[in-house]
Parts: structure tokens; sequence; C-alpha cells
């Protein structure tokens, strides 16, 4: 049997993380989450990361279990109420208090980070260096990070209008090293290239998971980065300056 390419990411998400991206890309009331939806939603998810070959932690299919579960539980009849007309409790409420209370750990870390960078900030620094790297700021465009997840969604709609091809993945009909290398000399030429610029030139399925997966080791070495317009908005890969690089390698 022939050798699958596997790419593992150092810093992946989590499934919590997943069903967020998925509620607010799909502007879902958080208290009321149709369950049958945002679990089709998710296994898709699920689908994609094993055609990827990524490494899917367990937690991502015990989540997968518990959806089911749940969209189960709701589609049974209401039980008989009792004498005191006790009312059922929902079956997603305990899902519901999770995200509520991983969001807002996700939402004060955020606020510490940010505090943490403006921290550095506050340091002087030499007048000649202070220049240099405001003109770099200048020059960058007003971007934000983009998580797994976001790149997954880009991808998916890619993929699903990319014609079938062959599904299994193999050393021999894979070139991400090749592909990295051609990303890396458009980014040498120009200073951002649009998400969907990379797929361009596919024909098939395998070459835009080949095109991908190349992607994603290139943002695990930090040899790209990844940034969005807006939330959900378009997904731009910029070449990193290099002592970032140089860093993130170390790293």
């Amino acid at each position: 049997m022939e050798d699958l390419y596997n790419i593992k990411l150092p810093a992946f998400e989590g499934p919590l993380d997943l069903l967020l991206h998925l509620i607010r890309e799909n502007k879902i009331d958080i208290y009321d989450i149709p369950i049958s939806f945002i679990t089709r939603q998710y296994l898709d998810y699920i689908e994609i990361m094993k055609e990827l070959n990524l490494e899917i932690a367990g937690e991502f299919l015990v989540m997968a279990a518990t959806l089911i579960h749940i969209k189960s539980r709701m589609l049974l009849p209401p039980e008989e109420k009792d004498e005191a007309d006790i009312e059922e409790v929902d079956p997603r409420l305990e899902l519901v208090q999770r995200l509520l209370e991983y969001r807002a750990y996700k939402d004060a870390a955020s606020i510490l980070r940010e505090r943490e960078e403006e921290s550095l900030l506050v340091f002087s620094r030499e007048p000649a260096k202070e220049e240099e790297e405001a003109a770099e700021a200048l020059s960058e465009p007003s971007l934000f990070d983009v998580n797994m997840f976001d790149l997954l969604g880009a991808f998916k709609k890619m993929l699903d209008s990319a014609p079938p091809g062959v599904r299994t993945i193999t050393r021999e009909t894979l070139t991400v090293k090749d592909k990295m290398f051609l990303i890396v000399d458009l980014l040498e030429n120009t200073e951002s290239i649009r998400f969907e610029e990379l797929f361009r030139d596919t024909a098939t399925r395998t070459q835009f998971i080949v095109t991908f997966l190349a992607l994603l080791e290139l943002l695990r070495l930090g040899l790209a980065r990844a940034y969005q317009e807006k939330e959900f908005g378009n997904i731009w890969i910029i070449k990193p300056r290099k002592e970032a690089a140089e860093a993130e390698a170390r790293g």
C-alpha cells in the first residue's frame, strides 16, 4: 500500500472553535442552535480534514458523536409531562453553556494578548528603527489574522466547484514541495496574493488538495502568512518580514 502524504499543524483549533466558527459564519443565535444544520456542517468539515489527511484529534470525533446524540434526542417525540408539568430540559443546553464559557475564555485571552502587544510598544527604541518600523507598518495592509477554519471554509468553497478526481492522495501523485516552491516564487514577485489566485491553474480535485496542503505547510513553517480583510471576507496570502519568518522557523 502506498504511503499517504501526512501533514500535522502545531496549533490546530479544537472542536469548540469549529462550532463557534460555524455559528458566526451562519449568523446563528448561540442560544437557539439548529442542531441538524450545525451537525451537518460540522461533519462536512470533518470529511474535508480527513480528505486532506490532517491528523484529527479524538476530541473532534467525540464532539461529532455528541452532536449526533443531541440531534437524535431532539427528534424523539416529547415525553409525557408529569403532574407538576415540569418543562423538559433542552438537550442543547449543556453544549450552549460550554460554548459560552469557551467563548468568554477566548475573548479574555485575546484581550490579554492585545494588552501584551501594546505594552511592548511602550519601551523606547532607537529613532532610526522607529522610523523604519513606521514605514513598514504603513506599507502593510490593515488585515486580520486568519484561523484554521477560515482557511478550511474558503478551501471547501473552492473544492465544491472542482471537478471530481482521484481521492487517494499518494506521494507519487502529490507534488507538495514543488507547489510550495511555486507559491514562494509568487510571493517573491508580489506583496500579496488572494487565496483564490493560488488555485487559478488547478483543474482536478487532487490538484486543489495539493495546493492547499502546500499552503498549510508554508504557513506552518512561517514562510507565508494568511490575513483577512474582515471576518469571513477575502483571504490574502502575504510573505512575512524576514525577521518574523526567522523567529517563526526557530520557534
